[in-house]
């Protein structure tokens, strides 16, 4: 049987803990293969830039089921700021 690839982000590449999601769900890598690449970044960044532990679980979480939805990119989320200088102001 064929392995699927996981496509990355423009800048960032998928975490191990995303990679393990995606791999337990056909469906959900199907439709994150299906991104476009900047859509993929900003989910990773989304998920990476937070600072505890909690709040990344419940992003992976949340990015999962959004995307089985159909969304593209996480809501009220400004930006990567590692991609977009315009982002920046809203990290610290």
């Amino acid at each position: 049987m064929a392995s699927i690839p996981i496509e990355e982000g423009v800048v960032h590449n998928v975490p191990d803990d995303l990679r393990k999601a995606f791999l337990s769900d056909p469906e959900l890598l199907e439709k994150w293969n299906k991104l476009t690449p900047l859509s993929r970044n900003e989910w990773i960044c989304w998920v990476t830039i937070v600072k505890q532990d909690k709040t990344r679980k419940e992003h992976l979480i949340r990015l999962q089921e959004e995307i089985i939805e159909g969304k593209k990119r996480p809501c009220c989320w400004p930006g990567c700021p590692h991609r977009n200088p315009m982002a920046k102001k809203w990290f610290k």
